[in-house]
């Protein structure tokens, strides 16, 4: 019996040894895809955040007023010009469209609801994408990593050293990859998670003060000072 398990082990190492360098060559490509991909991403955030720098409090309260004196004149073409100019987003816009084209109607209050969930739910499966980068990159990295080094333990008991330092560059190389891909993924979703919670925190005000119901000579927008980042805080507001 103990021949027959020594036999039986060996072929279950071969066969794990040769799945292992199947997965060599699809564990680098990849690599290579996730590199390009977080290149792309990083790309998109650049333009996202070229788009955000001249964010203020005042043109958005003052944006929204005009809708909702807009809509008091019964004026839904001129309320949705009027918030169209505050989108920084393709998802935005849209989202601002439809809060034009529906608020004060009857259901409006659900329908504006499930219109901002809607964005919140969109934007946290754009963040996904970057997400799964933060794992899935040092995991491949890991992956390319291990797989080149038993060949290299091989070269290295056979005194084939150009084959050991072929392998083992290939290694490090991979490694180095993967913690990037993974480094950049990690502060793209926090930068984003935190563009896209102020994105719906400016659709959730602008819902409001067109959805309010009093009369459009009851509210007056008064220029708050300017804070950090050229965001201006209503007067009286918290600090």
């Amino acid at each position: 019996m103990l021949p027959l398990y020594a036999l039986s082990t060996h072929d279950i190492d071969e066969a794990i040894f040769h799945v292992a360098s199947a997965l060599e060559v699809p564990v680098l490509v990849l690599a290579l895809i996730a590199l390009a991909y977080v290149i792309y991403e990083l790309g998109s955030f650049a333009i996202e955040l070229r788009g955000r720098r001249t964010r203020q409090f005042a043109a958005l309260s003052q944006a929204a007023e005009r809708a909702r004196l807009a809509l008091w004149a019964n004026d839904r073409p001129g309320a949705a010009a009027a918030v169209r100019g505050i989108a920084r987003s393709p998802a935005m816009a849209d989202t601002l469209a439809f809060i034009a084209a529906h608020a004060r109607t009857d259901g409006s209050d659900h329908e504006l609801n499930k219109a901002l969930a809607d964005f919140d739910f969109d934007a946290q499966r754009r963040l996904a994408r970057t997400r799964m980068l933060v794992r899935a990159g040092p995991a491949l990295g890991l992956m390319g990593t291990l797989i080149p080094l038993s060949p290299a333990l091989s070269g290295l008991a056979n005194g084939n050293t150009a084959a050991l330092s072929q392998d083992l560059r290939l290694a490090f190389s991979v490694t180095v990859v993967g913690l990037m891909i993974g480094a950049v993924a990690f502060g793209l979703s926090l930068a984003r998670d935190r563009m896209y919670g102020q994105d719906l925190s400016d659709l959730q005000y602008i819902a409001a003060v067109i959805s309010d119901p009093r009369p459009a000579e009851a509210v007056v927008v008064a220029p708050g000072p300017v804070g950090a980042m050229g965001y201006q805080r209503p007067a009286g507001g918290a600090t």
